[in-house]
């Protein structure tokens, strides 16, 4: 069965956003007084931050340049230490090597720690439609897969999400529990789903994992979490899978921890995320707890042609969300309105690659080219620069239509005649100030509709800006 990606219009997700006023105050709260400030604090307890970013971003380019050599380096080492190492191409592959490895075992439910790539390839139905219950244990995965939602976050996924949301799905899902209970403090909440979860964490016959690296000297996966919910998943089952991509190979145990003093400070403000966790191969001799089943199930997924392409930079991407928290698109429109599993800058160079720049068009223009997160990126991906590679792709296969592809072909006849974009430029301010007369602005002006829907739309003030350089003003 072939799972295909879909990714709805960006437009009306956006417009659903906007109107919501609820999530307006949250993505307030959440981004600029949460994750923003709390990166700047996080930078200012490292004054070699920024070498460590140029180190970084190094590191990541010698491992995309020999990325072959290190994933077979990777593979030895698993097998060395008693792992299954599975390689596969694609969504259905990955799927389907999961699945086998569960019936072998006999698996009625499986325990999940947080994991893009399980959102990327839809693992959860797959796993249901197979009779396996799939249970999400990241607080808040478990929480938008009671509601049936994606996550709107890549670290965060049911932020957009009140206290009160939170507890009425509780009430709906956990009806087994006193109706009349008392959900009003979040701590409250928190334990009701620890006590949900810790029943299945102990009965899970499979834990599937993602993985933040991979260490090709010693064959070892990792992954940070904040709520231990990854170890329980990992150590508890007697099956472990960890399912991850091949962009996440590292050379050395060293290189890891140089990312991880970058990820947690960069993604949250923490010095380090609560739980580092190392694991190397299935349970040995002696050993009080582990799997007695280890499985490494590497992705490509296509990104090998995203290697050799002119967006090969976004395989350095460590999933931090640092584009995405300070995006001011994203900051006002939320991630459900990206359409798929990855919102905000680095959603917008991945998804049109994975449903197909006809179906995502929209997304690559969802940003103000503010740079902001080119600047905050820990690997310094040049984010703008491969949102500007999206934009001519888009053109090149006829989108945008209508009459914004029509606005562009009067724009550049005009810009290659330097006399009449001059003419025409005084014209139109001469033409705009006209109409507005007194009152120096416009309540609707043709072709500003979605400005002046919410505020006023200025004249122009003074002559054009090349009069003006002219002129010697400044």
């Amino acid at each position: 069965m072939t799972h295909e990606p879909h990714c709805h219009d960006f437009q009306k997700g956006a417009a659903d956003a906007l109107n919501n006023d609820q999530l307006q105050e949250l993505l307030n709260r959440t981004l600029k007084n949460g994750f923003q400030k709390k990166r700047l604090n996080g930078m200012a307890r490292l004054p070699e931050y920024d070498q460590l970013r140029d180190q970084a971003r190094d590191l990541k380019n010698h491992i995309l340049d020999h990325l072959d050599a290190y994933l077979e380096r990777f593979e030895l080492e698993v097998q060395k230490a008693g792992g299954h190492m599975h390689w596969a191409e694609d969504g259905d592959q990955a799927r389907a090597i999961i699945g086998d490895i569960c019936k072998k075992v006999g698996a009625k439910t499986v325990t999940k720690g947080k994991s893009m790539i399980a959102e990327e390839i839809d693992l959860n139905d797959y796993l249901a439609e197979q009779g396996i219950e799939p249970i999400e244990t990241d607080l808040g995965e478990y929480i938008i897969q009671l509601r049936n939602e994606l996550p709107s976050h890549i670290i965060a996924p049911a932020f957009h999400l009140s206290k009160n949301q939170v507890a009425e799905t509780f009430r709906e899902h956990h009806q087994h529990l006193d109706a009349d209970r008392s959900l009003e403090e979040p701590t409250t909440l928190l334990n009701e789903a620890r006590k949900e979860l810790r029943d299945r964490f102990l009965k899970a016959d499979v834990g599937i994992t993602g993985a933040n690296f991979l260490v090709a000297e010693t064959g070892t996966a990792m992954i940070v979490t904040n709520e231990g919910n990854g170890d329980l998943t990992q150590c508890l089952p007697p099956v472990h899978i960890a399912l991850t991509s091949i962009d996440k190979v590292v050379p050395t145990l060293e290189d890891a921890t140089l990312l991880l003093r970058l990820l947690a400070r960069t993604a949250t403000g923490q010095e380090q995320s609560v739980y580092n966790t190392f694991f190397t191969g299935p349970k040995r001799e002696g050993d009080l707890d582990g799997p007695d089943e280890f499985h490494i199930v590497l992705l490509d997924n296509g990104r090998t042609e995203l290697l050799g392409s002119e967006f090969r930079d976004i395989l350095r991407c460590i999933r931090c969300g640092a584009c995405i928290n300070h995006c001011p698109v994203y900051g006002v429109t939320s991630g459900h309105a990206y359409g798929w599993v990855y919102p905000g800058p680095m959603g917008s160079v991945l998804t049109p690659f994975f449903v197909g720049i006809e179906e995502a068009h929209l997304l690559p223009s969802a940003s103000t080219f503010c740079g902001r997160c080119q600047d905050v990126c820990p690997v310094r991906i040049p984010l703008p620069d491969l949102l500007r590679n999206w934009r001519n792709r888009a053109f090149a296969v006829g989108k945008p239509g209508g009459a914004q592809r029509l606005a562009l072909k009067v724009w550049a006849m005009l810009a290659q005649r330097p006399g009449l974009y001059h003419v025409t430029a005084r014209f139109k301010i001469w033409a705009m100030k006209s109409l507005a007369g007194k009152r120096g602005h416009f309540k609707w002006f043709i072709g500003a509709g979605g400005w002046t829907k919410a505020r006023d739309l200025p004249a122009p003030q003074g002559g054009t800006f090349q009069s003006r350089y002219q002129k010697g003003e400044r």
